[in-house]
């Protein structure tokens, strides 16, 4: 075995709650509790794995809300074969998604005529022959959008306090 930083009575105890099923999740809370340890389910996941006891085909557990005192705790299946068909309501077509949109008027400049401190915030092109223009209205310091844009794209998926990298956009060849 490698060296770690878990006593050999917290790893003995992690073998035996394994043998008896719990997942990782229950396994810490129970070494937490015996031994007063602060061991997080990955923790005890990553060291399960590390001393080899890796259950075949087991799905990873769902984020629970914290059990009030009285609630009983729910059975989660252990294997991926009790999912081989899906839940019904998945072959239901989705509910369209409202857009969200803010109150600015853009100015609609095409890119050629956008200037480097323009708000880069796309319009149209959502059509085969249909044009993009942009916002153009001034920019944030730090962002290609202006603040409304900003907020507007703020928490899609890009990473907020990423260092950015400006670049420089040449027209080559005007359609």
């Amino acid at each position: 075995m490698e060296p770690s930083n878990w006593a050999p009575e917290h790893s003995d105890a992690l073998r035996d709650y394994f043998l008896k099923g719990m997942s990782y999740g229950e396994i810490g809370r129970a070494i937490n509790a015996t031994f007063g340890t602060g061991y997080t389910r990955g923790a005890v996941s990553g060291r399960a794995k590390r001393m080899g006891l890796v259950a075949p085909e087991q799905i990873p557990s769902p984020p629970l809300a914290p059990l009030l005192p009285d609630e009983p705790r729910p059975v989660m299946p252990r294997h991926a074969d009790v999912w081989a068909a899906p839940p019904p309501r998945a072959f239901e077509p989705a509910k369209p998604v409202k857009l969200r949109c803010v109150g600015i008027q853009p100015r609609l400049i095409p890119l050629e005529e956008l200037a480097p401190a323009d708000c880069r915030y796309p319009y149209g092109g959502d059509k085969e022959a249909d044009k993009i223009s942009f916002c153009g209205h001034p920019r944030q310091p730090g962002s290609s959008y202006c603040a409304p844009h900003a907020r507007l794209t703020a928490g899609s998926g890009i990473a907020t306090g990423r260092a950015f990298v400006s670049v420089v956009l040449r027209l080559v060849k005007a359609a």
